[in-house]
């Protein structure tokens, strides 16, 4: 994973905002807006309904509001909040969770590297849904482009769909620092997975007998039946 080239690429997007004085700041929160909005220090907020351009901030989170539109959303140190049918090119934190609200959706990539990712009803992502260490929770969601993770649980819910399977990475560089226990990969009802499952280290892999899957490598499937696993 291209983890070692995110920090550089969102500290470029925010050099490149604040350069042009596309709603800059050095340090402090700021309000996008249909430029977009830059911040070393400090929070973006994104009001609902409006079309914003790019955001990016280094220290601070990205909170954007019910039916608004952003481009490229990146941070380094700070969580990514999608709220209910808002729209992004898309998303990026190194250090931090994302949440995606009730029908948003993102064109491309959802990326963190250390942080929870939370994709609520309704929500879809075109591209890839990726981290390194921090628990995926797919309720009723769409992603276009595969799971990956290293460490992270993974539980997909309701009826969500996956394209492009999953994928559980080997443990390897120093970013995977919590990676010991196998991570928990849960497959719930009415859920279906298009393309493989690969996991290249080990995991504990349930999925219901109402579930739909693609080849499994790497792993076992522990069946099971009711909403949850058992253990």
């Amino acid at each position: 994973m291209q983890h070692y080239y995110l920090l550089t690429a969102l500290v470029v997007l925010t050099g490149a905002l604040i350069g042009c004085d596309v709603n800059g700041h050095v340090n402090g929160d700021v309000t996008a807006t249909q430029a977009g909005a830059g911040t070393v220090n400090g929070s973006i907020h994104v009001p609902a309904g409006i079309h914003s351009g790019d955001v990016g901030t280094v220290n601070g989170s990205i909170h954007i509001d019910d039916n608004a539109t952003v481009g490229t959303a990146g941070t380094v140190n700070g969580a990514v909040d999608m709220g209910a049918h808002a729209t992004a090119d898309s998303l990026s934190t190194v250090n931090g969770e994302i949440t995606l609200g009730t029908g948003a959706h993102v064109a491309r990539a959802v990326t963190t590297v250390n942080g929870a990712m939370d994709l609520q009803d309704g929500a879809d992502v075109g591209g890839r849904v990726e981290n390194v260490n921090g628990h995926i929770v797919l309720a009723a969601a769409h992603v276009a482009g595969g799971l990956r993770t290293v460490g992270g649980d993974i539980d997909v819910t309701g009826s969500s769909r996956v394209e492009g399977g999953i994928v559980v990475e080997k443990s390897s560089g120093w970013f995977n620092w919590n990676t010991r226990r196998p991570p928990r990969i849960v497959i719930g009802p009415a859920a279906a997975i298009q393309g493989p499952l690969r996991f290249e280290r080990e995991v504990r892999l349930y999925v219901s007998d109402k579930a739909s899957i693609g080849p499994v490598t790497g792993a076992t499937v522990i069946r099971f039946s009711g909403d949850r696993p058992s253990d």
